[in-house]
């Protein structure tokens, strides 16, 4: 069987490591991949992204199962498109996946069908805007509505924060948002306490698979501070997510999301993310979802998952993935980002790239924002690799990340010295 996997992040690379080590995929392919997937032998990378055209070339070569990485290729429709000619593909359709491309629709959606998230308002003007601000006060969260690549929320703790916020949104588009129809938008809600996980599922349109549990850091600096970014690096399990909590998510959040888009019309499938804040008394609120595996989230989930991925991607375009039972590594698996200099607003192109170490058994750097120029690896985005590792506890694995992360030269790298600090001081046991 020949796969191909869309997109060209950390989160893709980590996708098709996984499907090559699959018993029934004899190639995997990566649109438009990086400089990691390009200089591996394990995969070819195809420099095409149009939905069309891939389309157009998954029948010529005749791709067995497609699936979509980022958000990007969803929201243009490209699930859409596979399928109307017959094609095999893991992912929602354009209007199930306006779960992310359009914060003010997945709001709407939520409070139509009571799942529980922060109280919001959305707003175009930014006067309106400006005004609700003034009225509710800080700490407020500020939400550009269309997609910005990780990068379209502004968690502010000052209201001269939150004006800010809505001016780069709504006036100058500071963030390189993806506008949606009727213009620039924010979404505007409530600051949540509390502690986030990542808690992501797969869904065939009517049966739901957890994935394991995991725990992102948006933060760019240690001890979640400064700016938020696409993700700064993960771990997987998440301790915050006990039974209990996993139990109310899937019970309160998940089930009733697939039961609502049903309901309306737009039945779910592919990956739902569901970015959750548990409160001290352990009840989960909606933050966000995104219709995609999490990046970093996905890197660390790989590396424990046991089960063939392949299989269950087909079961879950079969509509069978109520015969799926995941197997996972009882490790931890730990990934560090390492981030270009000047990220996240302005990062640094060109950087060459060395000491990257052979892939092990229990460490594999996965490529983000870098590309092969002239037989030297640089960088090309602002989240240039992922190292991640397997170890028997989040200690241990923070230790082997950091080792192998010192090895990994380039100007202007920058990351966090503290991935998994909530999970070194947690009171509760992993949950899986």
């Amino acid at each position: 069987m020949k796969v191909l996997v869309i997109g060209g992040g950390g989160r893709e690379h980590a996708l098709a490591w996984r499907l090559a080590q699959a018993s029934r995929v004899s190639r995997v392919y990566v649109a438009p991949g990086n400089g990691g997937t390009v200089s591996d032998e394990r995969y070819d990378c195809i420099d095409i992204t149009e939905p069309a055209a891939l389309r157009e070339w998954a029948i010529q070569e005749k791709i067995s199962l497609t699936v979509v990485g980022p958000e990007a290729p969803l929201a243009a429709g490209v699930v859409d498109e596979f399928r109307a000619h017959g094609l095999r593909i893991f992912g929602p359709t354009q209007a199930a996946a306006q779960l992310e491309s359009s914060k003010a629709f997945s709001k709407a959606f939520m409070k139509r069908h009571k799942i529980p998230t922060a109280e919001y308002e959305a707003f175009t003007d930014a006067a309106a805007a400006h005004a609700y601000i003034d009225a509710k006060g800080a700490p407020i969260v500020v939400k550009a509505d269309g997609l910005a690549a990780g990068k379209g929320v502004v968690v502010a703790m000052t209201a001269q924060e939150a004006h800010e916020a809505v001016d780069f949104m709504l006036v100058d588009n500071k963030f390189g948002v993806s506008h949606n129809d009727g213009g620039a938008r924010v979404v505007i809600e409530e600051f949540l306490q509390g502690e986030e996980a990542s808690f992501i599922v797969l869904c065939d349109g009517k049966n739901v698979t957890a994935l394991a549990t995991s725990q992102d850091h948006k933060r760019l600096l240690d001890g979640d501070e400064g700016p938020n970014t696409g993700g700064m690096g993960a771990y997987s399990p998440a301790p915050v997510v006990t039974a209990e909590v996993h139990a109310r998510a899937m019970r309160e959040i998940i089930l009733p999301t697939i039961r609502g888009m049903e309901k309306d019309g737009i039945p779910y499938t592919g990956f739902l993310y569901a970015g959750l804040m548990i409160d001290a008394t352990g009840h989960p609120k909606t933050l966000e979802f995104n219709c995609r595996m999490g990046d970093p989230e996905t890197q660390p989930i790989m590396m424990r998952l046991k089960s063939d991925l392949f299989e269950v991607f087909w079961h879950a375009t079969d509509g069978t993935l109520d015969q799926v039972e995941l197997q996972w590594d009882r490790r931890v698996a730990l990934g560090v980002v390492m981030a270009a200099h000047g990220y996240p607003l302005s990062p640094r192109k060109g950087d060459r790239i060395t000491g990257i170490p052979a892939e092990a058994p229990d460490a594999v750097v996965f490529h983000a924002g870098t590309t092969m120029q002239d037989g030297d690896l640089k960088t090309s985005g602002g989240r240039v690799l992922c190292v991640t590792v397997l170890a028997d506890s989040v200690k241990l694995a923070q230790q082997r990340a950091y080792e192998v992360a010192a090895r990994v030269r380039f100007d202007g790298a920058q990351y966090r010295k503290d991935i998994g600090f909530r999970a070194v001081h947690a009171r509760n046991a992993p949950q899986a």
